[in-house]
């Protein structure tokens, strides 16, 4: 067989179907609300209102994050439709193995391996800096070294791994428990996000809001700062709050009646999120000048302790930072459910496919946790988070494409789902050239590092994976 054969080779669906058998389907849409608003709603709506209004957009960061969600809705209908139809572990990895073949299935899903190994390490040192920012009101402080990572000259994030590794624990214990245990804390940040919402807008001045959008200045770093170029590279910047759909679909092998639970966890989770970020956003831009916010880690707990309410500003970020489990519950769930996808098919060692007494992937997520574990001690977050995006917006450009390949074959080999993506055929372009274009928003740094995580993807590929794929033993299906 030619490389190319090789390379092209499409999964059956039906071989997906019985290797995740032993998956529990014990999930609900309840479960998988608490799973998306847990994932999307995380670390960053408590900071990057802020970061963002300061440094990129101003006043207009609400149409930022509008327009980022925007992009996400139509990527999530093609999510909703894919996940219907084909409620496999893996989410995109799987889907694109079996509707573009095993190669372009491994790339997908190795860009989405790059969000789930950095968000981790993203949302873990986010809690710690919230948590270490309430400890020092209290009067507590945490010494420095305890917090800078390796390369830096500290020792590492101490409190972002103890958090990952506390998750990783609960997790190893099952499914549903983790799941109650999410919903608690969604409901938790919910109320803080609502708190902060009621008192900041007793000191909201619309004057604040004045110029909306700022004029486009070059001179501010890093920038782009101002007019539709800021506007922009803010919907870059924030779109990795939005990504957390994909912790629902890869996760859909245990949801109970996924033709129905997928899309209304993955539509509702997001739009819930929508509400939420918009209304965090122009309260916190009415309630000070966005420039105040620049170089801010803490922009809602701090802006609360300004305007004359530290006990408020204490309890909504004493919720934040336990809130912020929850997103590391969602990132872990399905980033396990990745890794033991790969370990399944022998693109990755199967050991990581192997499932526990209980049938859970447990080598997979205690995998997943080392690696995260690994970036947290030795670099700065804000050095890789919007590799987060670029890897993530190329899986979504496969999938929005896929709904091509995945429409003819619905009612025939694959499950004709409930639930269609609309608008079709024209809405799977806009969908992928709408991540096309937030793609090309991102910074230099990100895409060169994405370029660099692909290049090891296909070292990876060539050297083990093609070798060791399961379908090296299977019939060839096309």
């Amino acid at each position: 067989m030619g490389i190319w054969q090789r390379m092209s080779r499409r999964e059956d669906a039906a071989n997906y179907e019985d290797r995740d058998a032993k998956l529990q389907r014990v999930l609900g849409v309840k479960d998988f609300l608490a799973l998306g608003v847990g994932t999307i709603v995380s670390a960053s709506i408590f900071t990057l209102p802020g970061v963002i209004a300061a440094g990129h957009a101003g006043p207009a960061v609400i149409i930022s994050f509008i327009a980022a969600a925007i992009v996400a809705g139509l990527i999530a209908f093609a999510y909703a439709e894919m996940a219907a139809a084909m409620p496999f572990a893996g989410s995109a990895y799987s889907w694109i193995n079996v509707l573009f073949g095993e190669f372009f299935g491994w790339i997908a899903g190795w860009a989405l391996l790059a969000e789930y190994f950095i968000a981790l390490a993203f949302v873990g040192s986010g809690l710690s800096a919230n948590l270490r920012g309430l400890l020092t009101e209290l009067g507590v402080q945490i010494p420095t070294v305890f917090a800078t990572p390796i390369l830096s000259g500290g020792f590492g994030d101490v409190i972002a791994v103890g958090a990952i590794l506390l998750v990783t624990t609960l997790l190893s214990r099952g499914v549903k428990n983790a799941s109650r245990v999410e919903i608690f804390l969604v409901l938790a940040k919910i109320f803080a996000i609502v708190l902060f919402l009621l008192v900041g807008l007793t000191a909201f001045q619309t004057k604040n809001l004045h110029p909306f959008i700022p004029a486009y200045d070059a001179t501010i770093k890093p920038g782009p700062f101002g007019g539709w170029q800021g506007i922009w590279a803010g919907v870059s910047g924030i779109f990795l709050s939005y990504i957390g759909f994909d912790s629902i679909a890869a996760n859909s092998a245990e949801a109970k009646n996924p033709g129905k639970t997928m899309p209304r966890g993955i539509l509702g989770s997001l739009l819930i999120a929508v509400v939420l970020f918009s209304a965090v956003s122009i309260v916190l831009v009415g309630m000070f000048k966005y420039t105040r916010y620049a170089n801010n880690a803490e922009p809602v707990a701090w802006a609360l302790r300004m305007i004359g309410h530290p006990i408020v500003a204490a309890v909504v970020g004493a919720i934040a930072v336990v809130g912020m489990l929850s997103a590391l519950i969602g990132m872990s769930m399905a980033g396990s459910r990745l890794i033991y996808s790969f370990g399944r098919d022998g693109l990755l060692p199967k050991q990581l496919g192997k499932l526990n007494a209980k049938h859970l992937p447990n080598v997979g997520l205690w995998s997943l946790t080392a690696v995260a574990v690994l970036i947290s001690e030795f670099f700065e977050f804000s050095q890789l988070a919007q590799l987060i995006s670029a890897g993530t917006l190329v899986a979504f450009i496969f999938v929005s494409l896929g709904i091509y390949r995945l429409r003819p074959r619905e009612g025939r080999d694959l499950t004709d789902p409930a639930f269609k993506m609309p608008l079709y055929p024209i809405l799977p372009a806009i969908a992928a050239l709408s991540a096309f274009g937030v793609l090309m928003g991102l910074g230099i740094d990100a895409k060169v590092m994405m370029l660099g995580w692909f290049v090891l993807g296909v070292v990876i590929y060539f050297v083990y994976g093609i070798k060791h794929s399961i379908m090296n033993d299977e019939r060839i299906t096309r």
